[in-house]
């Protein structure tokens, strides 16, 4: 007999499964077949949240007079907050680890949407593998962590943590970066410019009206992803010069994202930065300030800053490094920084929420930083 669900006052239309022992759907099947398994595991999909389904200003209010990182995470949302409200600061929004696939790209559309953020650095799953992904028409599925990853991969059914995705779905994901790619004239191109022709690409397709990559294009923000062949884009990407091998071909050039990103801090004057895990976005939206520097531009350190990680500082990794010690590199002011040791999916929508909520975005006006390039 198969495992039946746990009906909860929580939500009844959301299933709970007992993960111990062995406790996935398929628990009393015996050797269900290939196609048993993808339609009994990709079934549940993701919901992301919405900022219109919290109330974070009582909660966030309340929690400023508790300690721990319930404190920190109430100064986050009020240094967000003031970020939103200086109408002379540049937000840039930095996305590291698996957070589209968690269900947070509602909340990002909606900071979009506005005005809330004015330039995007990210990984490239966030942006390909997760967002264009499900602009293209898919979805990330409900899934679970005790489950035998053998199972899923003779399925082609991938896992992060608890969620599932369709390999067969994000192979067809690769291919439309090929095509994308196979459509471009053959020169060097910044992440931010092969992200504006994904843009185009769905504009045109009519596809992902609720996708960051066609929201962001819409709004002229920029959206850098300065380790962009770590993703399904790379997928293409290679196979794309793989079949132009002693052709002239598309090329991405990390040194430009880099000078491009400087750009946008120039321009920005004072700048705040939103950063949802660490790692490279982190790193190159903080190393703008010494790289305008090096270019002989007298420039303000980040005036604004708030991380959400839960990286271990002690290991003196970069995801890790807090704020204090970016101050150290010139990168940072002291004043209104706060890290906040949280997983991303508990935070962010608090966070987000608060800035929305307190009214400070409303009048705000978008920055539309794109259009400083001139491709």
């Amino acid at each position: 007999m198969s495992n039946p669900a746990i009906k909860t006052s929580l939500n009844n239309d959301v299933a709970i499964y007992p993960l111990k022992p062995h406790g996935h759907p398929l628990m009393g099947v015996a050797s269900p077949s290939r196609e048993e398994i993808r339609a009994k595991l990709l079934t549940d999909k993701i919901r992301h949240i919405s900022m219109a389904d919290i109330d974070a200003l009582p909660i966030l209010n309340a929690m400023s007079h508790m300690a721990f990182q319930a404190r920190n995470l109430a100064r986050a949302s009020q240094i967000f907050e003031a970020m939103l409200r200086d109408q002379q600061c540049g937000i840039f929004l930095c996305l590291a680890g698996s957070l589209i696939s968690t269900g947070l790209k509602q909340i990002i559309v909606e900071m979009i949407d506005n005005n809330m953020i004015d330039c995007i650095c990210s990984t490239g799953a966030n942006i390909v593998d997760q967002d264009f992904f499900e602009a293209l028409g898919f979805s990330h599925y409900r899934g679970h962590i005790d489950i035998d990853d053998n199972l899923l991969r003779e399925a082609s059914i991938d896992r992060i943590y608890d969620t599932f995705i369709d390999e067969e779905e994000l192979r067809i994901c690769d291919d439309t970066i090929r095509q994308i790619t196979d459509s471009l004239p053959p020169k060097p191109y910044s992440s931010r410019e092969f992200i504006k022709h994904m843009g185009q690409y769905l504009v045109k397709q009519n596809k992902g009206q609720d996708s960051i990559v066609r929201k962001a294009f819409e709004k002229d923000i920029p959206i850098f992803v300065p380790a962009f062949s770590d993703c399904s884009a790379g997928f293409g990407l290679v196979h794309h010069q793989f079949e132009n091998r002693g052709k002239p071909m598309v090329t991405l050039d990390s040194a430009r994202d880099f000078l491009e990103i400087t750009e946008v801090k120039l321009a920005a004057g004072e700048s705040g930065i939103y950063m949802i895990g660490g790692g490279v976005p982190k790193n190159f939206v903080q190393d703008t300030v010494v790289a305008a520097e090096v270019l002989g531009k007298e420039v303000n350190m980040h005036k604004y800053a708030v991380q959400v990680t839960v990286a271990d500082v002690r290991d003196g990794a970069l995801s890790s490094s807090t704020l204090q010690e970016a101050c150290s590199w010139g990168k940072v002011s002291m004043t209104y920084e706060q890290m906040v040791y949280c997983e991303a999916s508990l935070a962010v929508p608090l966070i987000s929420a608060y800035g929305l909520q307190s009214g400070a975005a409303k009048g705000r006006q978008a920055r539309r930083f794109a259009k400083l390039f001139k491709d």
